[in-house]
């Protein structure tokens, strides 16, 4: 007595013999049927009995090749040469050659002598060739406490420059050479029709002259950005500076350098990065429209001259409340403005009558809520306009005209 598997697996052995024969005798069959497909198809294909044409090979191949050949000769097909020059490598070659480099060179004591060392390069542009001399615009902190200057052309020579004039507020500086060996000057854009998402290209000497001419590609990442300006250290903003955002790398060495657009044509002047560990990829500009007027003022005065009221201001807000009603006898409503804490003598604000502890609130028609907004609308006017200003003393609104004057500074 057996398992069901064995007599399984010994009924399966009994037909296996003549299962293999049937299939022996299907695979000779298939095969002589193939040799007789294969021999005929010739004699078929000559006697056009097929409906397709049989003869196809290298030698078709080759006919075809050759009509392929005809065919460009003649016209009817043509070559295409792709150009790899595209807007950016065109705008690099318009602008390139007028990017230099700007060398800080400073007096160090040692041991009772002085001598002179580099303290640190930037870069600049060439803007424009005018008797003999080219002039070069860059930032004042690439030329702050410099006894000496030397420009860096794109070539690498060096030639001696002298400063015409520098300002700390918008930290822009012109410079001039001789311009013998200067062949291209740099063509301004407009920077007030430039729009977020537009392509740009950095163009400077990032981390020193190794690098002079890296250019850097990027999009402007944003328009009328404001920053504050500390330019005392003493942790209160100064001034607040506007300028165009771009995501093209900026690095120390790149200030002074060109913004530039896609026409090859100066944008903005690269000033600075914010750089902080979590920041990545924020690069700033001066709009090169802000920048004209300055670069203007410094060519012809050496300095930008800007009107000065005469007085020693603090915003309201970083007073404490409690002085508000107590020592200034403010309204309750009155939440925002700029107190006077001195006024110079024979000034144009002692003129006026103004006095300390008066709160202004209004100049020239515009609101002031704290200090930088009022120097922003002071400095829109001219040396010699008279303005309106309101102001509040011991509670009581008033108003006075002011005419102002030049000085440096309040």
């Amino acid at each position: 007595m057996g398992y069901y598997d064995q007599e399984y697996e010994n009924k399966n052995g009994k037909q296996k013999g003549n299962r293999n024969g049937s299939l022996l005798a299907g695979f000779l069959g298939a095969v002589l049927g193939a040799l007789l497909v294969i021999f005929s198809l010739p004699a078929l294909a000559n006697l056009d009995i097929l409906p397709y044409d049989f003869n196809i090979g290298a030698k078709d191949v080759a006919e075809e090749g050759a009509n392929l050949e005809d065919r460009i000769q003649k016209g009817d097909m043509k070559t295409v040469n792709i150009d790899v020059h595209t807007a950016v490598t065109k705008a690099v070659d318009e602008v390139s050659d007028t990017v230099v480099g700007v060398v800080n060179i400073q007096e160090v004591g040692f041991w009772n002598q002085s001598q002179t060392s580099e303290a640190g390069t930037g870069s600049g542009v060439i803007y424009k060739k005018e008797g003999g001399n080219a002039f070069i615009v860059t930032n004042h902190h690439v030329v702050e406490k410099a006894s000496e200057l030397e420009v860096v052309l794109s070539d690498g020579t060096r030639v001696p420059a002298e400063l015409v004039g520098s300002d700390e507020l918008t930290d822009l500086a012109v410079l001039t050479i001789d311009a013998s060996k200067v062949k291209k000057v740099a063509e301004f854009g407009n920077s007030d029709q430039v729009k977020a998402g537009e392509p740009v290209l950095a163009i400077g000497n990032p981390l020193g002259l190794q690098f002079a001419g890296s250019v850097t590609q990027g999009i402007i990442s944003g328009i009328e950005r404001t920053v504050p300006i500390d330019l005392n250290q003493d942790g209160v903003a100064d001034w607040q500076t506007e300028v165009l955002q771009t995501d093209a790398a900026i690095n120390p060495g790149n200030s002074g350098g060109a913004l530039v657009n896609l026409d090859g044509k100066v944008i903005g002047i690269n000033s600075m990065k914010i750089a902080q560990s979590a920041v990545e990829g924020i690069g700033l500009a001066i709009p090169i429209n802000d920048a004209i007027p300055i670069i203007s003022s410094l060519e012809k005065y050496g300095e930008v001259k800007r009107p000065y009221m005469g007085v020693s201001l603090q915003s309201l807000g970083d007073i404490p409340s409690y002085y508000w009603t107590e020592a200034l006898h403010l309204p309750e409503d009155v939440q925002e403005g700029v107190v006077i804490m001195e006024v110079e003598p024979a000034s144009p604000a002692a003129r006026a009558g103004l006095k300390e502890k008066d709160v202004i609130v209004e100049l020239a028609g515009e609101k002031v809520t704290n200090l930088l907004e009022l120097r922003k609308q002071l400095y829109s006017h001219k040396v010699g306009d008279t303005i309106k200003v309101k102001y509040y003393r011991n509670g009581k609104l008033e108003s006075t005209t002011i005419k102002l004057s030049e000085q440096s500074s309040f």
